[in-house]
């Protein structure tokens, strides 16, 4: 399964090229460069079965939290299990509150018993390497950087952050939704979905109430904009000389269409952020009772991985049928009004990878749970990276890179040079597509 990280990638990328710190855009690069090292510690869904599922079926759900001191190693030494008293370190405590709240969930409205349903341990690990500017699910557990102290605070601190990543974990365990294009765009929002459900029961608002915001509070003072997305008005989260404008869109007349970014997840996941938002408003009441439900009854209804939004829209409409007529209008209406007409068996469709700039090399990253692109690129000749860079070149054919499953919220590399173009994650990075990309990536 893939790694899903909270902050997209263009966004990382657009701060290390525009913010007036130099030390800053460094640690923002440092972050990309450390992402690009990580590595798919699970590509197949694992599954409980046999006496082990049973044993995990009578214990309830244990969960660890582990500090990595500013390193790489994962777990690290553990700090903080299920049932003790606080630690006193801010990281460890806010980590220990998310997954208990993202846990409890899950557990106490949808009868699932942890991400996997079988009471599988929830393993968090905190202070993940320095100015880490991210947080993600790679497949076995929940890591989380500290952030830059500059753009980006604790990502511990939003417990919708935590709840959103614990999600991808669910999701993994259920439709394993791939994340590309528009199933990987559904893969994004439900995450923000559920994450919002574990904001808003924790704070005890109703649907009507809550502000919709998802990670408000990661940025520093100093940055302008709420939060990393708004799931009623997508677009609005921020507007900042660093960050740029919130680049979501919340209507499929504003559809991205485009490589970047695994087919723009986070971009088109607003799209079914204002659906959800819609139809939890509408129906009334907590959202965790009422939308989220309905939701949760449709991913788990046996979806392709490939289901698009109106194949999406359909299982809602459907489970929505369980519940009441007035709960199916509200439902039908809010995917109408982001321009989703509900249809059973719709998948993804494919992407075109054609392209090619000759003499020109241009590396493009996008994806990460920010979703910021940033593009550099080099014309061969004078410039003082040529030699390495055809060097590189010569080293690697872009033909033959491997290319796996996306991950969730792992950034993604377009590379074109010598009339080829291939998009890469980050997962599948080689080291000389990994030093090209530091080489061209302003």
């Amino acid at each position: 399964m893939s790694t899903c990280q909270i902050v997209p990638p263009y966004l990382l990328e657009r701060i290390a090229r525009t913010h007036p710190d130099r030390g800053t855009g460094d640690r923002s690069r440092n972050t990309l460069e450390i992402d690009a090292r990580l590595r798919q510690r699970r590509v197949e869904t694992p599954a409980a079965s046999g006496a082990a599922g049973a044993q995990a079926a009578l214990a309830p759900p244990l969960f660890s939290v582990h500090t990595a001191d500013q390193g790489s190693d994962l777990p690290g030494p553990l700090v903080r299990t299920a049932g003790d008293p606080p630690s006193g370190d801010p990281a460890v405590d806010e980590a220990y509150a998310g997954v208990e709240a993202s846990l409890a969930l899950f557990a106490d409205v949808y009868e699932r018993r942890s991400y996997d349903g079988q009471g599988a341990p929830v393993v968090a690990t905190v202070h993940y390497e320095q100015d880490y500017d991210n947080a993600f699910w790679d497949g076995t557990q929940l890591v989380f950087g500290d952030g830059d102290g500059t753009v980006f605070g604790r990502f511990t601190k939003p417990v919708d952050v935590l709840a959103h990543e614990f999600t991808h974990a669910v999701t993994q365990f259920t439709a394993n939704l791939t994340y590309e294009g528009q199933s990987g765009a559904l893969n994004e929002s439900i995450s923000d979905a559920f994450g919002s459900c574990v904001k808003q029961r924790l704070a005890r608002q109703l649907a009507t109430e809550a502000d919709w915001l998802i990670g408000e509070g990661i940025f520093m003072p100093s940055v302008q904009g709420q939060a990393l997305r708004s799931m009623k008005a997508p677009g609005t989260a921020y507007d900042d000389p660093t960050l740029g404008k919130d680049p979501q869109v919340g209507s499929m007349d504003d559809y991205v269409q485009t490589t970047d970014d695994n087919g723009g997840v986070h971009m088109n996941s607003g799209i079914p952020n204002r659906a959800f938002s819609l139809a939890a408003t509408t129906i009334g009441g907590d959202s965790w009772e009422g939308a989220g439900r309905i939701w949760y009854a449709a991913l788990t209804s046996g979806l392709s991985p490939d289901t698009d939004f109106a194949g999406f829209a359909a299982a809602t409409v459907a489970a929505a049928g369980d519940v009441s007529p007035e709960a199916v209008d509200a439902v039908t209406s809010a995917w109408a009004q982001v321009g989703v007409t509900p249809k059973d068996g719709s998948t993804t469709p494919g992407h075109d990878g054609a392209g090619g700039f000759g003499e020109r090399v241009v590396v493009t990253r996008s994806g990460g749970v920010a979703g910021i692109s940033r593009t550099g690129q080099l014309l061969v000749g004078d410039d003082p990276r040529t030699p390495e860079v055809e060097s590189l070149l010569d080293r690697v054919d872009l033909r033959s890179v491997a290319v796996h499953r996306p991950q969730p919220d792992r950034f993604v590399y377009t590379f074109e040079a010598r009339g080829e173009r291939v998009v890469v994650g980050e997962n599948d990075l080689t080291d000389e597509l990994r030093r090209l990309a530091d080489l061209l990536l302003p």
